[in-house]
């Protein structure tokens, strides 16, 4: 399964990756395309720091950074075998959004930006959600279906 997981992850940040081309060939020399008017855009961006551009070029501690979270992730796969879907989507979407940013770091020096919705003012990517989702689901799978913080409460393995 830890294999699958990887593949998937992989596959996710190639979908990202993708989706980046396609907004740097189409979208970049436009700058902005409203999709829908005073709700949600789509907008260029080139991010060189963290959420809400926090630590602006600081690229060699997100590419560091990411390398250790994702290491860390795999490192549990292999070693716990979680066996909850709960789990494994969390991971896939921690993965494969944290692998899309990532390249985009290491070849770019900056991540590519372009989901712009008026309710949450930074512009985001695709990659970005997926982290963003994943690490809810992962929070939800720690507090509620994991012993984790109760080692009295059995795991639910078929979460």
């Amino acid at each position: 399964m830890p294999y699958l997981i990887i593949i998937l992850s992989i596959l996710l940040a190639g979908i990202d990756q993708l989706i980046k081309y396609l907004v740097v060939e189409n979208l970049k020399p436009i700058s902005t395309v409203e999709v829908i008017p005073g709700l949600f855009s789509l907008t260029y961006v080139e991010n060189r720091g963290a959420a809400f551009g926090m630590l602006s070029n600081a690229r060699w501690i997100f590419i560091l950074f990411t390398l250790i979270i994702i290491a860390l992730i795999i490192f549990v796969l292999f070693k716990y075998r979680v066996n909850s879907k709960l789990f494994n989507i969390a991971v896939i979407l921690i993965i494969g959004g944290g692998i899309g940013n990532l390249i985009d770091r290491i070849f770019y020096g900056f991540v590519v930006d372009y989901l712009s919705v008026s309710f949450f003012p930074p512009v985001c990517n695709f990659a970005d959600y997926c982290i963003t989702i994943g690490a809810a689901i992962m929070v939800i799978y720690l507090l509620f279906f994991s012993s984790w913080f109760n080692k009295d409460k059995k795991d639910i393995s078929n979460g």
